[in-house]
């Protein structure tokens, strides 16, 4: 239904075994029945799909699609319900499609733990995915086998049961009766799909990025108390929520998108100190500083840049501080400019042109950085601008399965963030070219193998971080430190007499404005649709590429 992320690691993950694999979108029957004819599968697999498969394909052909819940569960909002109910354990199921939704024979089942003070999208992003990974690729690998073991329904402990679709009703806030924690796990629930409806000034709003935060006042449940990180805090019963994004519900005539609380609703922003919410943290262990931002889907805004920069500068210049390593947040490290919010600006081109330039401030300090050592910690996926943030460090470290998309030209960019220095300075130009020309993911394993990060650690996140510390303290601690950091800064020296960074810039943003200034240029037309989720029908033209260039490899 849609190239997600768990799809793309699907893809990529099929692809890199060697596997020959058509991707498709899936609008209707038609399309899914064509599609079926056209390349004649030995397998279809479903890692993320809203819509019935054909009568005329499932019969037919193993048609395997991901569940993300135990067995037994059934309906549209299992992970809702999962979180809604504070299970302690769920898992995600491989089923063979038949004339039932989720009730067909059972290929495979994988149980993980349910935090509660994580959201849906989290859980889904970083469970679920690891999950639909081993489940696919084992189902994979038993094709043509001759016997194939299957999974004993009647043996497994914990069953699900079908479940309605989750309503707002379910969702429904009582300010006044439940607890910090009680509705902090609603929005999780909800979160990133559909949001909590709810009513602020009169006004009604889905809440987005709940955390809790412990706090005494003597506000009315409800009521907002306070501002940091363009967040709003919101009084309970036994302290206080923190909402992070408001999308005012659509009328007949308009059309809204989710935006940072304040700027959804015209606040201004005196700031309240928080011993929860802060987008940007700072850990500072054995001389290596942790700089952790933790943007809301990934996005930066013009604001975020500017504050990134600041305490990425104040690091800085701390003389007690050898390393200084980018973490990026929980779910994304970074996807670049902010759309949304530049969708919501009185002028988007001025918006656009303001942000491009605040990120590009950022990639420039951290490019200019002569007198630590710097790391990017990619435990999360990162796109455009975002992928390439990571490439001004001196070191790139990802956490194996993480997806990088380093590329522009499908939102109608040519892109900037010094990436025309950076990108072919680690892979060379005909790959950077490649990368940039066909748009397509590349698994963290997959970067290695041509230098777009040194090294990959674990998937397991304690695993990786543990290794990823390690790594920061022996870099800090190394005898040949000061070697390091002389190499760096001749480097940076030789590269600037070659072609300065400024040259980089102008040329790279000469594009760009030009891009921006034009309101005929089809970037407005596809960020609008990106930010009102206006879904593309149709298989991308780079996908379908792939495909061919597959098959006459094969042939």
């Amino acid at each position: 239904t849609a190239y997600n992320g768990l799809t793309q690691r699907i893809h990529k993950e099929l692809s890199l075994k060697n596997h020959t694999v058509s991707f498709e979108l899936s609008p209707n029957e038609n399309v899914m029945h064509d599609s079926y004819l056209n390349f004649k599968p030995d397998i279809i697999i479903c890692p993320f799909l809203k819509h019935r498969i054909p009568d005329s394909i499932w019969p037919a052909i193993p048609c395997l699609v991901l569940h993300p819940g135990i067995v037994g569960d059934q309906g549209p909002s299992s992970l809702d319900w999962a979180i809604t109910d504070r299970a302690k354990i769920w898992g995600a199921t491989l089923l063979q499609a038949n004339a039932v939704f989720d009730a067909g024979e059972v290929w495979g089942t994988e149980y993980f733990k349910i935090n509660n003070n994580f959201s849906k999208a989290s859980v889904y992003r970083h469970s679920v995915t690891q999950a639909a990974v081993k489940l696919i690729l084992n189902a994979v690998a038993s094709i043509g086998k001759t016997q194939r073991s299957k999974v004993d329904v009647n043996a497994l402990t914990l069953t699900g049961t079908s479940r309605p679709l989750m309503k707002q009703m379910n969702r429904q806030i009582d300010w006044h009766n439940e607890s910090s924690d009680d509705i902090v796990l609603k929005i999780n629930a909800a979160d990133s799909f559909p949001g909590v409806l709810d009513t602020i000034y009169d006004e009604e709003y889905f809440l987005f990025g709940a955390v809790k935060e412990n706090i005494q006042h003597n506000a009315t449940p409800g009521e907002i108390i306070g501002y940091r990180d363009e967040a709003i805090c919101r009084a309970s019963r036994d302290g206080a929520v923190w909402i992070r994004q408001l999308k005012k519900r659509k009328s007949s005539s308009e059309k809204y998108f989710k935006l940072p609380a304040t700027r959804a609703l015209n606040l201004k922003t005196n700031q309240l100190t928080s011993e929860k919410l802060n987008d940007i943290k700072v850990e500072i262990v054995k001389n290596v500083a942790y700089l952790h931002f933790n943007f809301y889907n990934g996005a930066f805004s013009t604001e975020n840049c500017i504050a990134l920069k600041l305490a990425f500068d104040k690091l800085k210049n701390n003389k007690n501080i050898k390393v200084i390593t980018l973490m990026g947040g929980d779910d994304f490290y970074s996807n670049g400019i902010h759309l949304n919010c530049i969708e919501a600006a009185e002028c988007a081109s001025s918006e656009s042109w303001r942000n491009i330039n605040a990120i590009n401030e950022l990639v420039k300090s951290v490019i200019e950085c002569k007198n630590k050592l710097t790391v990017a910690a990619l435990k999360t996926n990162a796109g455009a601008g975002g992928a390439i943030l990571p490439l001004a460090c001196d070191y790139v470290i990802a956490r194996n399965g993480v997806i990088l998309n380093p590329h522009y030209k499908t939102m109608g960019l040519t892109g900037s963030e010094y990436w025309t220095y950076l990108l072919p300075k680690r892979v060379g130009k005909l790959k950077a070219q490649e990368l940039t020309e066909s748009c397509l993911p590349v698994l963290a394993s997959e970067a290695e193998s041509f230098n777009l990060v040194d090294a990959v650690f674990p998937e397991a996140m304690d695993t990786y971080l543990e290794q990823l510390f390690q790594y920061c303290i022996s870099l800090a601690c190394s005898d040949d430190y000061e070697t390091l950091i002389t190499t760096k800064i001749r480097l940076r020296s030789e590269d600037e007499k070659i072609k300065p960074l400024q040259s980089y810039r102008e040329e790279e943003l000469d594009k760009m404005k030009k891009i921006f200034d034009d309101k005929q240029n089809k970037y407005h037309k596809l960020r609008y649709n990106f930010v009102h989720k206006i879904v593309c029908n149709k298989t991308p033209e780079r996908l379908i590429k792939q495909t061919q260039e597959q098959l006459v490899e094969t042939d």
